[in-house]
């Protein structure tokens, strides 16, 4: 870094007190004596004095805006002027003015003197005024504008909002002793913390943080600071004072240099807004304004370019990755040099050696590996494996890491120019260009230089190619020459050149920059020129490393000029290299086709592999084949190239003159140019002018023109093409012609057609082909598949050998439609008793498995009635399908009471009644004695039980219910209830209810049975089983009777049918009530005598047997019953009918007689109105039995 004095002006006899420039950096306000001063920053004029104070104006600040500045004095008065340098307004502090800062928000200006500050706004009319305890010096609000720092002469920082009120105290180690002098805050945006600069009379110069948190330690200095500024985007700052110069430092407070030196102290500095123009203002009337110079400190090798930032940093960047990696020095950079994994860094005491972690071409990890702590003046700096050459004028040293000297030059002459070209570690060389035009090769073990080439005029620039052979000069005359280090031969010479580099990896292609223009060489080609901003300085690739300004990029350079400059010679091996160092996916194309033209097939195959076109690989695959195979017909290969390229003309002539006339044949066909394939062959061949027919069919086809291709095909004979065609597009008024025209003997065709009408679901058309060709079975399977079931039937009306191919798929679509009934008759008709079993047993399972109980209630009653229909058909399967029967049966009712239990435990509201419910929890309970069927929980129906029990009365069963809860898993939202119920039972009688006690009399021996009963549901004493209504089940008075042997079903019924004489009745007096087709009986009091009935003396039986005794009847029992008294369960064969005897003929008792389940004929009317069927077997109410 270097500071050039821009302009210089002294006012006499006035200290400056202080500086402040206009926002956008034209003007700067001086604070002088009594006036305030205007000058242009450009040349330093004065552009106008202003007149206003009566004493020595101590201090100036500018609004952000730009609008106005504000100026304050001895005189206690505050001056604000406007950008037209007109005074607007003054008011006044009780001290004189010590310093005034704008906030840069708001604009709100705060005014500061010995005793008290104030904060003026120009939408207010007075000033708020706060006193101090100490007199302040120097203040400064934060970027946001939230917050005023106020310096003291008591050493104390106090910052304040922006009502005044005082938020964070700093107090400073020194004191009084040390008055703070100058304060600012960071500008960068960049920074996550306001940062406060504080310097004091101690010699310290600080750093907080707005919590009063001091960042780091502070820094000595060596003078009393009377000024700090900070740079527009905080990188720097500059502080001036005591020493009599103002000294640039960086944003942390590492010293870096001196920008001028003056003849008395400097009171203040300011930097210009957005540049690198700093003003300084001194005691003795100096007004000096400074141009910073930031030299470029750099080093590049390859593609790793090293830059020094913010003059203590240093970043290393990957030019290819774009990776960067920071290396913070701390103090002042002065040189960089960088060769393979080493990184010099010179500092002002010592230089540091950092190596790479790893040998990783990408790795950016960088480690301290020596230091040499020595102070060293040099020119330039250059590093090796295990050296540093320092370059001072005449002399090169190099030293080893540990600071020995080794080898040392003295040149004849200043040397301009040194580079590292690479070399084994140790024994590296190095290219040097001196003053007097030698340029000379120096190996690192090496004490004698060797001289390679000894211009006329001073060296500028060097490089080496990649193989050592030759040598590219830049001189002071901006020419490039370049060299055979061998021979010493000048090669060619080029003008407007300052930089050259040799490409790393190509040996005859260099670049080299001059006015604006990149320049590239290949061979002793012409050079190609294209615009380029900055200064070359590497050639990777086709990567150029541009420096422009301080920034170094990557330009992708396409190496298009150089490769067709190959081409143009045919030189395809040595264009593919160039191309390999990055051209366009289009130069590849190039590339690749003239290498094909030319025969050259191993490069062009590679240019094709690099743009991936499969199809020219394919052909250069092939003719490589066709050569090992033994061809060597080049224009036979040269003809099939040209036809890729589509020059047909040209490959049709080379086809026809290598006597390949077929292959031009095949071409034109298969691009559809069939008037070129007529020419071509001529009116003398007919069995090609077929070929060309077919082939101009298949084209047609192709082209979306498919029906004139259709005629094509027809009238070329090829009915199958032209079917499918037809077909394929759904023309079907042109299928049916063809078929109705082919003959019956065609089936092959015919059934194409009969396909192509049920694809496209012509029923009717199909029918037809079929029926012409006379196949049955299809025409069966037609109407099946497009479900005419009507069509089907009257075919298997005539054909019965088909029945299976009909009624079976009849079912299952019957059954996929929920009309099981039907599919039921469907699988009997098709004899598959079985299938219809498996789909209701499915059914079934899935009816349990989706909790629809009352579904599987029903299932399984079908699936019970399906099984007797097997019974009753196959004598194999009948005693197991009667089992199956019996056991479906019973699951059907189980399913059927649980609906009721799982409504009452899973909805909110029941439609049964508590008796209801209690006596459906007793029967299922007394039927899951032994297993419980899949889906009915036990649990479930216990505490159903257990509320009903506790509602009627029935509290000891109520308690064993609870009780048998606490062995079972209860699910957790019962677990409360349960509980509670337990414990509130036992407050209950240990008894139940007379009355429910009374309900389980059993009508044959009149013995009360308990309410649940492990035996199941039977009789505890003559094990005769009740008889329960389906809908409230209750034990309706029912007593099953058997006939005595030699009595059979007709007789029987024709025996009850039998009217007794009145004489044999005359005590009993019955009343016929019909209803229709349902049985109800009514009797008057009668029978005064119970032993005058045969059917009560037959239910007598012996006492204590543990084995059931069934009530058996003979002819007179049956003759004394009337039919009124007497339902008779009409079961189909196999299975016996059941009698059933009213020992109660007042209650009237209804039975369905389609499932003969036996409800109370109010219950059952109740029903059947509700749901207009039985609600059991779900039978229809109107259907006939």
């Amino acid at each position: 870094m270097r500071a050039v004095l821009a302009w210089k002006e002294t006012i006499r006899d006035q200290c400056i007190y202080d500086l402040a420039f206009k926002p956008d950096g034209s003007q700067l306000i001086i604070a002088a004596g009594l006036r305030v001063l205007v000058y242009d920053v450009a040349d330093g004029t004065i552009i106008q004095p202003l007149k206003g104070h009566k004493d020595t104006v101590y201090c100036v600040a500018y609004a952000k805006d730009g609008k106005r500045f504000a100026s304050g004095s001895a005189d206690k008065s505050i001056i604000i002027w406007t950008s037209k340098l007109e005074g607007i307004l003054r008011y006044t502090h009780n001290d004189s003015i010590q310093c005034v800062a704008y906030n840069p928000v708001t604009h709100q200006l705060a005014s500061c003197s010995s005793g008290d500050f104030g904060l003026w706004s120009p939408e207010q009319k007075s000033v708020n005024k706060h006193k101090v305890s100490s007199k302040i010096t120097c203040c400064g609000w934060t970027n946001d504008g939230q917050y005023l720092a106020l310096g003291m002469m008591n050493g104390v920082v106090s910052i304040r909002n922006k009502n005044g009120e005082e938020k964070v105290k700093i107090e400073r180690p020194g004191g009084s002793s040390s008055p703070i002098w100058s304060i600012v805050w960071n500008p960068s945006k960049d920074e996550h913390n306001d940062i406060l600069a504080v310097a004091d009379w101690g010699q310290k110069l600080s750093f907080y943080q707005l919590s009063g948190k001091q960042i780091g330690k502070d820094k000595t200095l060596t003078y009393d600071p009377c000024c700090v500024s900070y740079f527009s985007k905080g990188e720097y700052i500059v502080l001036g004072g005591s020493d009599k110069q103002a000294s640039l430092y960086t944003k942390d407070g590492v010293r870096l240099a001196t920008i001028g030196e003056q003849s008395a102290w400097v009171w203040t500095c300011r930097v210009k807004p957005d540049s690198n123009f700093v003003v300084l203002g001194c005691q003795d009337g100096t007004i000096a304004c400074y141009q910073l110079i930031f030299s470029t400190v750099h080093g590049l090798y390859k593609d790793r370019y090293a830059y020094r930032d913010s003059m203590t940093d240093v970043i290393v960047q990957h030019l290819i990755t774009e990776q960067k990696v920071r290396i913070k020095c701390r103090e002042l950079v002065k040189k960089i040099a960088i060769y393979r994994n080493r990184l010099a860094i010179q500092l002002p005491e010592r230089i540091v050696i950092y190596e790479l972690y790893s040998d990783d071409s990408s790795d950016m990890h960088y480690r301290i590996k020596e230091r040499i702590c020595r102070k060293f003046e040099c020119n330039l700096l250059v590093a090796c494996s295990q050296h540093i050459i320092l370059c001072q004028e005449k002399r090169l040293q190099s030293l080893s890491f540990t600071s020995v000297k080794e080898k040392e030059w003295v040149m004849e002459s200043l040397i301009r120019y040194i580079k590292v070209i690479g070399g084994s570690p140790g024994r590296e060389g190095l290219l040097v260009g001196l003053k007097n035009g030698a340029i000379l090769k120096i190996f690192v073990d090496n004490p004698f230089p060797i001289t390679l080439l000894k211009l006329s005029t001073s060296v500028r620039c060097l490089d080496m190619s990649a193989s050592r052979s030759k040598l590219a000069v830049v001189d002071e005359h901006n020419t490039l020459l370049v060299y055979d280090i061998v021979s010493k031969e000048l090669l060619f010479q080029e003008p407007n050149a300052n930089s050259v580099a040799w490409n790393t990896q190509c040996e005859d292609m260099l670049c080299f920059s001059g006015n604006g223009y990149l320049n590239i060489k290949a061979s002793n080609f012409p050079v190609h020129q294209q615009k380029m901003q900055g200064f070359m300085v590497g050639y990777n690739g086709s990567k150029i490393f541009c420096l422009h300004v301080y920034a170094m990029s990557a330009v992708e350079v396409p190496q298009s000029a150089p490769m067709y400059q190959y081409l143009e010679r045919k030189m395809y091996k040595e264009a593919y290299q160039i191309a390999c160092l990055g051209v366009t996916d289009s130069d590849w194309r190039d590339l690749a086709t003239d290498a094909l033209e030319g025969l050259d097939f191993d490069t062009a195959k590679k240019a094709f592999i690099r743009i991936r076109d499969l199809r020219y690989l394919e052909l250069i695959n092939s003719i490589e084949e066709r050569k090992k195979r033994g061809e060597s017909d080049n224009e036979l290969f040269l003809a099939d190239v040209y036809a890729y390229q589509g020059k047909f003309h040209e490959a049709a002539q080379l086809y026809k003159r290598s006597g390949h006339q077929h292959r031009a044949l095949s071409m034109y066909t298969d691009l559809r140019q069939f008037e070129y394939a007529k020419d071509f062959v001529g009116a003398t061949d007919p069995k090609s002018s077929r070929i060309l027919m077919t082939k101009q069919a298949d084209w047609a086809r192709s082209s979306k023109e498919p029906r004139a291709a259709a005629e094509m095909y027809l009238s070329a004979g090829e009915h199958l093409k032209a079917i499918d065609l037809i077909g394929e597009h759904g023309w079907e008024d042109m299928l049916i012609d063809i078929a109705r025209k082919l003959d019956k003997a065609e089936r092959e065709l015919l059934a194409k057609c009969a396909l192509h009408f049920k694809r496209l679901k012509h029923h009717g058309y199909a029918s037809e082909t079929y029926s012409k060709m006379g196949d049955l079975q299809a025409l069966v399977q037609l109407h099946v598949e497009t479900c005419h079931w009507e069509e089907a039937f009257s075919l298997v009306e005539k054909h019965p050998q088909f029945k299976n191919h009909v009624f079976v798929p009849y079912a299952q679509w019957l059954a996929e439609h929920d009309r099981f009934e039907e599919a039921q008759k469907a699988f009997h008709k098709a004899g598959r008793q079985n299938e219809a079993v498996k789909v209701l047993e499915q059914l079934t399972h899935n009816a349990v498995v989706e909790n629809r109980f009352n579904d599987a209630g029903y299932y399984y009653w079908m699936l019970s009635m399906q099984c007797m229909d097997i019974a009753r058909e196959s004598e194999d399967q009948r005693d197991e399908m009667l089992k199956k029967f019996e056991r479906f049966q019973h699951l059907a009712e189980l399913y059927h009471v649980y609906r009721s239990i799982q409504r009452y435990t899973d909805e909110p509201f029941s439609s049964h009644m508590p008796e209801t419910l209690f006596n459906i929890c007793r029967f299922l309970l007394n039927n899951l004695a032994k297993d419980v069927p899949p889906g009915i929980s036990k649990v479930n129906t216990l505490y159903a039980l257990a509320k009903q029990s506790r509602r009627l009365g029935a509290y000891k069963l109520a308690r064993y219910s609870y009780e048998k809860l606490q062995e079972l898993h209860v699910p957790s939202r019962f677990q409360d209830s349960v509980e509670l119920g337990s414990l509130n039972i036992r407050s209950k009688p240990f008894h139940d209810s007379e009355d429910l006690i009374e309900g389980m009399m059993c009508y044959r021996c009149s013995t009360n049975n308990p309410l649940l009963n492990s035996q199941g549901s039977v009789c505890i004493n003559c094990r005769q089983p009740f008889i329960y209504s389906a809908s409230s089940y209750e034990v309706l008075p029912l007593v099953q009777f058997y006939l005595e042997e030699g009595v059979g079903d007709e007789e029987a019924v024709s025996l009850i049918d039998l009217e007794v004489p009145p004489a044999d009745r005359r005590d009993a007096r019955w009343q016929d009530v019909d209803h229709g087709e349902l049985q109800t009986l009514r009797m008057n009091e009668g029978l005064d005598d119970a032993e005058e009935d045969p059917f009560t003396a037959k239910m007598s039986f012996e006492q204590g047997g543990s084995t059931f005794v069934p009530v058996k009847v003979g002819r007179p029992a049956l003759r004394s019953m009337s039919r009124r008294d007497v339902l008779i369960k009409r079961w189909p064969r196999p299975l016996n009918w059941e009698y059933f005897r009213s020992l109660l003929p007042d209650v009237s008792i209804t039975m369905c007689p389609t499932c003969f389940k036996m409800f109370h004929s109010e219950d059952y009317e109740l029903l059947v109105l509700q749901h207009n069927c039985c609600p059991y077997c779900r039978r229809p109410i109107d259907e006939q039995n």
